[in-house]
């Protein structure tokens, strides 16, 4: 019995037995971490994001500019408007009055446009 019991326990050692001795022979796998990769960053990717960015920018430029000379319009005329106004005002000519509707210098008696 005893051969018997030594050759099922040797059959089911030898596999444990081969198993062990596989993981006494591996060794730990260390990454190597002490190299820096620094990249440029220089893709095709970035490029084309640069270039999208370039194109939006100089789109908004473009309406930022005709906003301002937009507002650069409006500010002259109501400068404009004003300076006239107080020439109006200050006119030797008593039938010149000033059309608020219209920023015109008028005549009383015709409606024209008068130039004080």
């Amino acid at each position: 019995m005893n051969t018997i019991l030594r050759k099922r326990l040797s059959v089911a050692i030898m596999p444990l037995a081969l198993l062990l001795s596989a993981f006494a022979f591996v060794q730990p796998v260390h990454a190597q971490t002490d190299k820096l990769i620094i990249e440029s960053g220089d893709n095709a990717q970035t490029r084309q994001d640069a270039a999208m960015d370039k194109e939006q920018w100089n789109d908004t430029r473009s309406l930022r500019q005709k906003v301002n000379k937009r507002a650069e319009k409006e500010w002259d005329k109501t400068d404009t408007a004003f300076d006239a106004r107080d020439n109006c005002q200050k006119s030797a000519n008593v039938n010149a009055y000033w059309e608020p509707n219209t920023l015109r210098c008028l005549d009383r008696r015709s409606g024209r446009v008068v130039t004080p």
